[in-house]
């Protein structure tokens, strides 16, 4: 098994077309084809199968896919360790964050990376907590900002918890039970209409154990929606939604009204593979992430409805 012959299986097995695969890594499909029969050969297993006239994985290919994309990662993180060490390019670094945190606490830890490191390649990702632990698994993140969920994060991760995120309801009108400057308790929306997020989002997941635990499964009036989406269906009058102080900050035509304590709180990680040594790029976001949360704490600069971990 060759490290070229894993590209191009993956290639194959992402694009599920033996032309388009070798155009894509650059050589003929010829060639591709004689190194994707080489791999099986070795491996004692096809690899693909022709469904129809359509290029499928088959047992042995499901298994190899995952497993080579992580080899074919910590290949990519080993050389640009090792050239940034010598000087031979400039470094990249890749982080995830939840659409909350990729718009209050990402943007002046990203301002403060650019001064410092200005040639470092820097890429965001904007996506759910669930979603960001399967691409720091998969090797496309290096770090990520993502709620540490209540069963724990995946043992392929090592997640530092660093602060505390309270959610609000946010709605267009008065809720009943709360007056002007007044708390809500969750059962108080049990007969409230709640715009509910899209499977996978770790709010979905935190509104929905919340108001179980609280007795009761909730009425929702919308189903599914990213963070933007679900506060536009709020804004429309379609319903209430647990969302994070810091999401409704430049939402004028949203009331936010606090949950009364113990409230729904999450906690924020910063997390990374665990068995992937960080890059130097890698390690600087990290430092200046930690740097940051601790001057804004000191600052009292932190958003709204976020708190420090002891």
């Amino acid at each position: 098994m060759q490290l070229h012959q894993l590209r191009y299986f993956v290639a194959v097995a992402e694009v599920r077309h033996f032309t388009q695969a070798a155009d894509l890594v650059g050589i003929t499909q010829p060639s591709l084809s004689k190194q994707i029969h080489a791999l099986e050969t070795g491996l004692g297993a096809p690899l693909f199968e022709r469904v129809r006239g359509n290029i499928a994985l088959t047992s042995a290919g499901e298994v190899l896919l995952p497993l080579a994309k992580r080899i074919l990662a910590d290949v990519d993180t080993a050389t640009r360790e090792v050239q940034e060490l010598v000087g031979l390019r400039r470094g990249r670094v890749r982080l995830g964050a939840t659409p909350s945190l990729a718009t209050s606490l990402a943007p002046p830890v990203l301002r403060r990376f650019r001064d410092a490191h200005p040639t470092v390649d820097l890429r965001v990702e904007e996506s759910g907590s669930q979603d960001l632990v399967r691409d720091l698994l998969r090797g496309d993140l290096d770090l990520a900002l993502i709620i540490m969920p209540s069963a724990g994060t995946d043992p392929g991760l090592r997640a530092d918890p660093i602060l505390r995120e309270s959610l609000v309801v946010a709605s267009v009108d008065p809720l009943p039970g709360a007056p002007d400057g007044g708390e809500l308790r969750i059962t108080d929306l049990r007969d409230q209409p709640l715009v509910m997020f899209r499977e996978g989002y770790d709010l979905r997941d935190a509104t929905l154990q919340a108001c179980r635990e609280a007795g009761f499964e909730p009425r929702l009036s919308v189903d599914g929606g990213e963070l933007d989406a679900v506060l536009s269906f709020v804004e429309a009058g379609l319903g209430v939604a647990l969302v994070p102080g810091v999401a409704v900050a430049r939402r004028p035509g949203i009331r936010v009204t606090r949950l009364a304590r113990p409230g729904v709180r999450r906690t924020i990680a910063v997390a990374r593979r665990r068995d992937v040594v960080p890059t130097h790029a890698g390690r600087e976001l990290r430092r200046i992430l930690l740097e940051y949360v601790h001057d804004a704490t000191f600052g009292n600069e932190l958003p709204p409805g976020v708190e420090p971990l002891p």
